[in-house]
């Protein structure tokens, strides 16, 4: 049994590896597509964004090799450790940290920078698992309900105020997990509402929102006096601390929408919402990448034929508009070869995630599912205009050593977990 113990390839999961070196190599082919000098090929330049990718790639397999090497009981007992550990790297940014494209998001070490959000997503899946799957844990009591929101309230608030809510909005995803672990269904019901909320207050503004609001919870508190006077003497000031909640929360959206978002992130709100002209410099971006996607008709331009592409007209097309590459030169039908691959990626992880025999393992793997599908539908929403420009990458696509590494990091831990599952009894 040591012996086989040993062997750190052991019943890994090879199929949810091979999708990783297929979305890797793919994103990679887009990266070179975007980033190429040359009209035709060109050798292997390692200066080059490519060519740093390459490195980047080339460097995740250590990574990996060191991820299956510990024991895979580590990362369930050390989780809460590696939690504080990270949130004091995202604290450290704010003392050390290097700004780029004005967000304080990134470590600088010389031509080369490192951002931790992007392992901090894997540290609190980790913290998560590790929560749920104590004995005692029952999300149906009012204190777990509230050690699981601060564990995605502390890196979430961190990260938005570097700022970068694009990346915070990720930490949502969360949700679905704890749903799937015995979550009430009325906590749904309250996202649903605050998103609604998000939105009234961004079209309309706070006062009219909160004076809607109020409307409405009124004509509740008559509605339950009338017809369910039993539930309104019982629930009447419940109702009334819903609306407080509710009226502090739009307040709030004001407050970040104005004082923590930049003018760009208000624009991308206000031009999807129909508040502002989509102008040249406001809209430029999302106006030139459904224009790029749609240039590449059914078929494709083909590789390394895109015009606009060459053209340069989707700027950092290499980073969060990549997916723009793959739908000129590989058409709808590239496109949705490599939609149906994602979308396979994470049902296998999901599935896997359905046999684990150990709570944390299955935690664990659900939330790198729901991880990797809100970047996966963000991303490709972002990108065809149906969702504001947030900044997230596109999983294994987008040009990036912190996002590839993070992403590998996520998975990798899940296979060293899936692997770890014959050993427990």
């Amino acid at each position: 049994m040591r012996s086989k113990k040993n062997n750190i390839f052991l019943g890994i999961d090879w199929l949810l590896v091979l999708f990783y070196f297929i979305l890797i190599f793919l994103g990679w082919l887009n990266i070179y597509a975007a980033t190429v000098t040359e009209d035709e090929y060109e050798i292997i330049n390692l200066s080059s964004e490519y060519g740093k990718q390459i490195i980047w790639i080339g460097l995740s397999i250590p990574i990996i090799l060191l991820i299956l090497m510990f024991d895979a009981k580590m990362y369930e007992k050390y989780a809460s450790i590696i939690y504080v550990v990270s949130l004091i790297s995202l604290l450290g940014l704010f003392v050390f940290g290097k700004n780029i494209n004005g967000a304080t998001s990134w470590y600088g070490f010389g031509i080369f920078s490192l951002q931790p959000s992007e392992f901090v997503k894997a540290t609190t899946a980790l913290a998560m698992a590790k929560l749920v799957s104590e004995k005692m844990f029952n999300l149906k009591k009012l204190e777990t309900q509230i050690q699981s929101i601060l564990i995605l309230f502390f890196p979430a608030i961190l990260i938005t105020l570097q700022p970068d809510p694009g990346s915070a909005l990720v930490y949502g995803a969360f949700i679905f997990v704890l749903y799937r672990e015995g979550l009430p269904f009325y906590f749904i019901t309250v996202g649903i509402t605050a998103l609604i909320l998000f939105i009234s207050t961004l079209i309309f503004g706070y006062f009219i929102t909160l004076i809607a609001s109020l409307v409405l919870f009124f004509l509740i508190l008559i509605y339950f006096y009338f017809y369910r006077k039993r539930a309104f003497k019982r629930g009447w000031l419940k109702i009334i601390g819903i609306y407080i909640m509710s009226a502090l929360f739009i307040f709030s959206i004001d407050f970040v929408f104005n004082q923590v978002f930049e003018q760009r992130h208000r624009d991308r709100f206000n031009i999807l919402l129909g508040k502002t002209a989509d102008t040249k410099s406001i809209g430029y971006n999302t106006n030139q990448s459904v224009t790029t996607i749609a240039n590449g008709g059914f078929f494709g331009k083909g590789f390394l034929e895109g015009e606009r592409t060459k053209g340069d007209f989707v700027p950092e097309q290499q980073t969060d508009y990549i997916f723009t590459t793959v739908g000129e030169e590989w058409g709808f039908l590239g496109s949705s070869i490599v939609i149906i691959l994602f979308v396979l990626f994470i049902l296998r992880i999901i599935q896997i995630a359905e046999r684990q025999k150990s709570k944390f393992s299955r935690v664990y793997g659900y939330s790198i599912a729901a991880i990797f599908f809100t970047h996966f539908t963000i991303n490709i929403g972002m990108v065809l205009g149906l969702l504001p420009t947030i900044g997230i990458p596109l999983p294994f696509f987008s040009y990036g050593g912190s996002a590839l590494w993070g992403f590998t990091v996520l998975l990798f831990i899940f296979i060293k977990l899936d692997a770890n599952r014959i050993y427990e009894w």
